[in-house]
């Protein structure tokens, strides 16, 4: 971590991140695909309506994972061992707990939660059938998102991505097999997704069982103490204010464009899928990015953080330019892929074109959240990392549609990319400027 040139670090313990965030997005995707073969514009804004849900259940598993990440990467640069263990044990059975009774409180208002997350009265049954398995499978899906941050902040990216991989894989066969062969639908849809997510949760947890990992996850050492557990979600709060935002801005959305139709739901829930297959690139960069900015902030060498995150950035800005010269060509086609709904296209159509040029102002804005974050500045990560989610696309969504209609909702989340990029620069330009020589105590961060 401290030794290994910066460029060859961050593009090794991206790789595996970025390979597993392009298939965590493909079987995601792969819910739209195969729902999509149904030809029921309804059936596929179930899709989008559960998306909210999941983002609310991430939002959870994120904060415990790069809380106790982050906390875990620096002490493992200080070499206090001890404590990374107590981080990595409390982060995981406070996040089961977590995702234990979000289940129960799902289950238990089920109709008023989809009702809530945006969904028509034609898309609710199709939502209720495949929340249901969502719901069951909380616990394993929270959990899997402390797990899988344990191992990248340890540096440990490719056995993250082994059980990422291996649960998405599942995901995709499962789909098929339960929504086509089987004729399950929607049903067999979220029974797909439920199994292949307990899977990953198993095949992540194994490699800390069969000690493959620095840190720990056993009983004893999760803490009770409100300061462990404070110290933890404080530094993952703006994960999970970003994914909780999302959560909204999605709820949003949704009733917006249910407005219109369940076409127009449906089209910009595969919009939206489809971006963040392109965007999940420049995630997963900075997934490998994180560990190294935490680690070498702990050991105080200042300036491989600063040459890490310009190694990122740049990475992260050829990869979405291409990603956005493809999505613009093949637009149409990408849509026609999930939806053979002519309206849907239409409506979709429009909207990626629109999607795909504000990808290039995401890396910065995104990049700079994970920096602030890594290094325990948890103001500036949260204040960053709310912007793009929500803060800004909210009203913009609220606006714009009031003002163009759908065109508004078809616009709105570039206009918050840019609006989030301008905000975000000055942050990082006075951050990388003001960065100590190595070895000197940290500056406390006032951006």
């Amino acid at each position: 971590m401290t030794e290994t040139p910066v460029a060859m670090l961050v593009v090794r313990l991206g790789l595996p991140t970025t390979l597993s965030m392009l298939v965590t997005t493909v079987y995601n995707l792969a819910d739209n695909y195969f729902v999509g073969k149904l030809d029921n514009p309804s059936a596929s804004g179930a899709i989008g309506v559960v998306f909210g849900l999941m983002a609310i259940l991430q939002a959870f598993g994120f904060m415990f994972g790069h809380g106790a990440g982050s906390i875990i990467a620096r002490s493992l640069g200080k070499r206090d061992n001890e404590r990374a263990t107590r981080c990595a044990s409390t982060g995981f059975f406070w996040s089961f707990s977590v995702g234990i009774l979000l289940a129960v409180l799902g289950l238990t208002f089920l109709t008023p939660l989809m009702r809530l997350l945006g969904s028509t009265e034609t898309i609710l049954p199709y939502a209720k059938e495949y929340t249901r398995y969502i719901l069951l499978a909380a616990p394993f899906l929270t959990t899997s998102c402390v797990l899988n941050n344990i191992l990248r902040y340890e540096g440990r990216a490719s056995l993250a991505m082994i059980g990422l991989m291996s649960g998405g894989i599942l995901n995709i066969f499962l789909d098929w097999l339960f929504t086509l062969q089987l004729g399950l639908g929607v049903t067999g849809a979220g029974i797909a997704t439920a199994v292949s997510q307990t899977i990953g949760f198993l095949l992540l947890l194994s490699m800390f069982l069969r000690h493959k990992t620095q840190s720990r996850i056993e009983a004893k050492h999760a803490s009770l103490n409100p300061a462990d557990v404070y110290e933890i979600c404080a530094t993952g709060f703006p994960s999970m204010l970003r994914q909780g935002l999302s959560s909204i801005s999605t709820m949003v959305l949704n009733r917006l464009a249910g407005n219109y139709s369940d076409a127009a739901v449906a089209a910009m829930t595969i919009v939206n899928r489809i971006s963040f297959c392109a965007f999940a690139i420049a995630l997963g960069v900075g997934q490998g990015f994180q560990p190294v900015s935490a680690f070498n902030y702990g050991a105080k060498k200042y300036s491989r953080v600063k040459q890490a995150f310009l190694v990122t950035l740049f990475l992260g800005e050829a990869f979405l330019t291409i990603m956005a010269v493809i999505g613009w060509i093949f637009s149409k086609d990408l849509v026609r892929i999930f939806q053979k709904d002519p309206e849907v296209i239409r409506i979709g159509t429009t909207a990626l074109r629109y999607f795909v040029w504000a990808l290039i102002f995401q890396p910065l804005s995104v990049f700079a959240n994970m920096l602030f974050q890594s290094i325990g500045s948890n103001r500036i990560a949260s204040f960053l990392s709310g912007l793009r989610s929500g803060v800004i696309l909210i009203p913009v969504l609220w606006f714009s549609e009031r003002f163009y209609g759908l065109l508004g909702i078809q616009t709105a989340q570039p206009v918050s990319d840019i609006i989030t990029f301008v905000i975000a620069m000055p942050f990082v330009i006075r951050f990388l400027k003001n960065l100590p020589p190595d070895g000197q105590p940290a500056f406390r961060v006032n951006c």
